[in-house]
């Protein structure tokens, strides 16, 4: 067990309409392949299953965190880099990518990017 990882990792929690979960998952397939092929080390997209907060749990669920209606799903992703360096190295290789130029956020998000929450983390323990 290290408690000192050297990884570092970006973490998304979003909202997504449930109609639009298939168009998500193409998006993300695509996104995966895009930042592996750039150097990503890991790539997770999971859409959320257990979300009801346990009896007498004083947690905030991911379904209030992230404001989710009726007829939404939480998506909880993340990417593992080898450091935070190497993560802004990838980043910048998928942004300069020709392929992203035909990458047009206003018209293919299947999500709204206003409850899109993210953050870089960098580990501390690593099992």
């Amino acid at each position: 067990m290290k408690t000192n990882s050297k990884k570092y990792v970006d973490g998304f929690v979003i909202p997504i309409k449930k109609k639009n979960l298939a168009a998500y998952k193409k998006m993300a397939l695509s996104g995966a392949r895009m930042w592996k092929k750039n150097g990503a080390l890991e790539y997770f997209e999971c859409i959320g299953d257990d979300l009801k907060v346990k009896k007498g749990m004083p947690q905030k669920g991911f379904i209030k965190l992230a404001g989710v209606k009726a007829d939404e799903i939480v998506v909880f992703s993340w990417i593992v880099y080898k450091s935070r360096a190497h993560r802004d190295q990838v980043n910048k290789k998928v942004m300069n990518d020709p392929s992203m130029k035909e990458f047009d956020p206003s018209t293919i998000m299947p999500f709204d990017m206003k409850r899109f929450a993210s953050g870089g983390f960098k580990p501390i323990v690593e099992a």
